[in-house]
């Protein structure tokens, strides 16, 4: 079996160990005679499922009993009008834009209330993450918004933003369960699942209980509302059963492997090989202060257009796919998240290495 090694931004690669386990049961889920993507939501089978997936992310991230576990449809861009709906009780938010997502995301939210934008790197092209430690928080604001890693920019939170006590809420999507995180600073985490966990069409939201409201004005659509997901167990309607089922896989193959610390320690290990290489090269560059590099989005360039698009259609040809850089970067960039193996960042390197020597 010929597989590629997939720097894809998302979908992304999933562990193997866990596609081959799917792959045993995807035409007759243990006996049932039928395939996860078939049965019943409403199934004793389903049921166990989803009860599984959630106590095992419970596990593995430590999240305490006052918060609930949401698996939504429409991916994170849902979360971004899904967010101030519900949060917005005095129609005022502080946003940190620190990259394409959380501008995205502020600019989703100016929809439903005033979004204050409190700091921000805009100004050399997101290529740092700004002084979060005091700033301008509106008294009026319902919370405060972080995209804790920015998947095109490559840039990452080391210290969280002091809030002066408001809510934190933060978009997790490309660092999700790639490392511990104390689920008590947060109100309200959400990550979409392509990137580090599984299947594209779908959402996790961690939610603290008293953040859900049930005295939503009446434009807002009944499957926006969180109460609405809590209430009914992430089943008001028929869910992403296949990928809450493909997560669920995850989640367990996460704890075999010894949990989100483990995890850490190997996504450590595997930027340093890749941060190492570009900080001793004379070709390459990354785009991002080292402070704040993500150990999941490494972008990088040669200082031409036409020497990365050169680079890019090498690294494809030698068996390396998804390399391009996003359009606002340019370059290339290597997203490593958990499922890439280090023999992968090793192999790309090493590549790396040839071709600079080669063009040097």
């Amino acid at each position: 079996m010929a597989r590629v090694f997939n720097f894809s931004a998302g979908p992304a690669m999933m562990p193997l160990p866990v596609l081959e386990e799917i792959a045993k049961e995807v035409v007759d889920y243990r006996g049932c005679g039928m395939s996860v993507m078939e049965m019943s939501h409403r199934s004793k089978v389903y049921q166990q499922i989803i009860d599984e997936a959630e106590a095992d992310l419970r596990d593995l991230m430590g999240i305490p009993d006052n918060y609930k576990v949401l698996f939504v449809q429409g991916g994170a861009t849902l979360e971004f009008a899904m967010i101030p709906m519900n949060l917005m009780k005095n129609g005022v938010a502080d946003y940190i834009v620190t990259g394409a997502w959380s501008k995205k995301a502020a600019s989703e939210a100016k929809k439903y209330g005033k979004v204050n934008v409190i700091a921000t790197s805009e100004d050399k092209n997101y290529s740092y993450i700004p002084d979060v430690s005091d700033l301008p928080i509106d008294d009026d604001a319902d919370y405060v918004y972080i995209c804790e890693n920015e998947t095109i920019h490559g840039t990452t939170y080391k210290e969280l933003p002091n809030t002066k006590g408001k809510i934190l809420v933060s978009d997790q999507s490309s660092m999700f369960l790639s490392k511990p995180v104390d689920v008590t600073k947060y109100g309200l985490i959400y990550g979409g699942v392509q990137k580090n966990v599984g299947p594209a069409g779908l959402a996790i939201v961690i939610i603290r209980e008293d953040l859900i409201r049930e005295d939503l004005p009446a434009t807002v659509p009944t499957y926006c509302s969180f109460a609405t997901h809590s209430e009914n167990g992430s089943m008001y309607n028929t869910p992403n059963c296949w990928a809450i089922y493909c997560c669920g896989k995850v989640f367990k193959y996460l704890k075999s492997l010894g949990g989100l610390s483990a995890m850490d320690e190997i996504n450590k290990k595997k930027a340093a090989i890749l941060y190492d290489y570009l900080d001793s090269s004379k070709l390459f560059k990354g785009t991002v202060e080292k402070e704040y590099r993500s150990l999941m989005n490494v972008p990088f360039v040669t200082g031409d257009a036409d020497k990365d698009a050169a680079v890019v259609a090498a690294t494809k040809a030698a068996g390396f796919d998804n390399l391009k850089g996003h359009r606002s970067v340019g370059g290339l960039r290597a997203s490593i998240y958990n499922a890439m193996p280090i023999e992968g960042v090793q192999a790309l390197v090493d590549f790396l290495k040839d071709y600079e020597a080669k063009n040097a």
